[in-house]
């Protein structure tokens, strides 16, 4: 017999919760089908984000820079160390010979001492701490062993400074491949702001890049200030030859160049050989705290952080190598906050 009942009627709970459910659905709809899109970023807040980036690009490769010096330095140490090994090794096999040649004779002539026998079969460490074994040797074979000794503890110090060395050498070619990465990656950021922009908009920033380039390398009143020396005018002579060279971080020249590239050339030009980062060259000589005692050559170091250097060029102007995306020109002293310069 076929079941009559009437169907469960949903509960008002239920049907309270369905309800308001379906109306936050539809006012979600509604309000999303209403919503503005998001404002695409203008031109000039690209560029201001963009050349942020590019500084911070510039503070990663003065730390890069410092990466590549250090290891240059670390490889030029472990190889002497290394050379110092080897010679010292053969040192060393050259005296073993001579106490070898020594025993040698005295077996042939049936005299060799006990002495020589026990250093033939051991450590000849263990001989002088022996007072019964150095009773039994010469004053010539005693000279001998203490040499040995003294080149065997020349070798395990060296061996020990060459690990170590090594250790610290792996260290600061991760540190490398780190900022490497870092200096990469800001780049990139700053490549993926560019393209949101239009061609027009493109063109227009590389225009202004182009304009600002020209004018500061071609129309620039540096006045008649003299330099702090003749090296220091050498130094500056030679950054001018390099006027337009783009820059590109990590460079030294002479096709491009970054900040602290462009001027420990310029002073290798003058003969004078300078520390490769901005950092190091903040301390390579007589700090010049006021802008007005500043002379043409004379380092100008920027930021809080030390990141960026440039050559005073007289008249309030410095001759540098501003980021990436730009050339070596001048630039007002006053468009980077300036912290003190640096007479050589």
């Amino acid at each position: 017999m076929a079941s009559h009942r009437r169907p469960k009627q949903p509960s008002r709970t239920r049907v309270t919760v369905l309800t308001t459910a379906a109306a936050a659905a539809v006012a979600l709809s509604a309000n999303a089908a209403n919503a503005a899109p998001s404002e695409k970023p203008s031109k000039d807040e690209v560029k201001a984000k963009v050349d942020a980036l590019y500084e911070q690009a510039e503070q990663a490769t003065e730390k890069l820079n410092g990466a590549k010096e250090k290891q240059e330095s670390l490889q030029k140490e472990i190889s002497t160390i290394q050379d110092n090994v080897a010679r010292g090794q053969d040192d060393l096999n050259e005296l073993r010979d001579s106490m070898g040649l020594a025993a040698a004779a005295q077996y042939r002539t049936g005299s060799i001492d006990p002495s020589l026998q026990l250093f033939l079969s051991s450590n000849p460490n263990d001989y002088l701490d022996k007072a019964s074994t150095a009773d039994q040797l010469s004053s010539q074979q005693v000279e001998a062993l203490k040499k040995i000794q003294e080149k065997q503890r020349e070798l395990a110090q060296d061996r020990a400074e060459a690990s170590e060395k090594l250790q610290d050498l792996a260290s600061t070619r991760t540190e490398l491949a780190k900022q490497k990465k870092a200096v990469q990656g800001k780049l990139a950021e700053a490549q993926k702001l560019l393209n949101t922009l239009t061609a027009a908009e493109k063109a227009a920033l590389a225009a202004a890049d182009s304009r600002a380039s020209r004018s500061a390398t071609e129309r620039v009143d540096l006045g008649d200030a003299p330099a702090s020396s003749a090296r220091a005018q050498a130094a500056f002579n030679a950054a001018q030859t390099q006027l337009g060279k783009p820059y590109v971080y990590g460079a030294t020249g002479t096709a491009s160049y970054d900040c602290s590239g462009l001027t420990s050339w310029a002073y290798a030009q003058a003969g004078i050989t300078i520390p490769r980062t901005s950092q190091a060259q903040a301390n390579a000589g007589t700090r010049i705290y006021s802008m007005s005692d500043l002379k043409v050559g004379d380092l100008v170091i920027f930021y809080g952080d030390q990141h960026h250097v440039a050559l005073y060029a007289g008249n309030g102007q410095v001759i540098h190598a501003p980021r990436t995306g730009t050339v070596v020109r001048y630039e007002s002293i006053n468009n980077m906050p300036f912290q003190f310069g640096v007479r050589i």
